[in-house]
């Protein structure tokens, strides 16, 4: 009875903690927008270039390559501008701490 009782005292410990302090648990750097941003745009670029090999193959009428590719222009037309805009913004100043 002991020993099942400390398995779940254990068990709910390590839930608790889990749960209560996952950034003990994050795996790499956090992610900013901007670099959120450039991952997504060059996945959008990826794509584009995919696109075009399937077209270029023959897997792929005419009207849906130029839909999608619009549409995946437009996207990292989007990116692009948003990357611009938050290079652009200066960063605000940090308060120091006492």
């Amino acid at each position: 009875m002991s020993f099942e009782l400390a398995c779940c005292l254990l068990g709910t410990a390590a839930a608790l903690f889990y749960i209560f302090l996952p950034s003990a648990f994050s795996v790499g750097p956090r992610k900013t927008r901007a670099s959120y941003l450039r991952e997504r745009k060059d996945a959008v670029y990826e794509n584009l270039r995919d696109l075009n090999f399937e077209f270029k193959a023959g897997k792929m009428p005419e009207v849906d390559y130029q839909s999608l590719k619009a549409s995946l222009q437009d996207e990292a037309a989007t990116l692009m501008a948003e990357i611009a805009r938050l290079e652009a913004k200066p960063a605000a100043p940090r308060k120091a701490r006492p």
